[in-house]
């Protein structure tokens, strides 16, 4: 009898450790190829791939199969993980840079404007670079500050449309200001 992807996560939150390991041999890629794609840290994905599962053997009995499924459940709760370690990893870093801030001396003012002007101007350059539809979601979005919601519901679009506007626009932003390169 061939057991589904929902019905191994079901028996797992009974305790049914080779139901579990099924489960996990069915998400494992998926988990693993979004966690990477938003760290983009081969050891750190690792690191949230095992946090993920442990966090899914935890919260099995959760899973409602009438609400969706099993690999979605897994994924969702994995991209929420890496997206979590991603915010994390930021706010460490401006709390270092505030904490920094204090302890070193004063640096140069106008170098810093120099160079924020510069890469201000190399920002806007990469822009034109987008597709009207990308420049008009990035713009609603960082420039504007809405959600992605509130830029479908703005443009009249679905949210799967904007979203993935947002995206293919920030990877040939990526692209053209050559981040990632450096």
């Amino acid at each position: 009898m061939t057991t589904t992807t929902e019905d191994a996560l079901v028996a797992a939150a009974r305790g049914d450790q080779q139901a579990f390991a099924a489960f996990y041999d069915d998400t494992a890629g998926p988990v693993h190829g979004t966690v990477l794609r938003v760290l983009r840290d081969p050891a750190q994905a690792e690191e949230v791939v095992q946090e993920v599962f442990l966090e899914a053997w935890r919260t099995a009995a959760r899973f409602d199969p009438a609400r969706g499924s099993a690999r979605g459940w897994v994924v969702t709760m994995a991209h929420r993980r890496a997206v979590d370690r991603v915010r994390a990893a930021h706010a460490s870093t401006l709390r270092d840079e505030r904490a920094g801030l204090r302890e070193v001396p004063p640096y140069d003012s106008v170098s810093e404007e120099v160079q924020d002007v510069l890469e201000a101007d190399e920002v806007r350059r990469a822009l034109t670079s987008l597709t009207p539809v990308q420049r008009q979601a990035i713009d609603l979005a960082y420039y504007g500050g809405r959600t992605h919601r509130q830029i479908a519901e703005d443009l009249h679009l679905p949210l799967g449309t904007v979203k993935t506007r947002l995206r293919d626009g920030l990877i040939r932003l990526r692209d053209a200001l050559g981040v990632g390169d450096r």
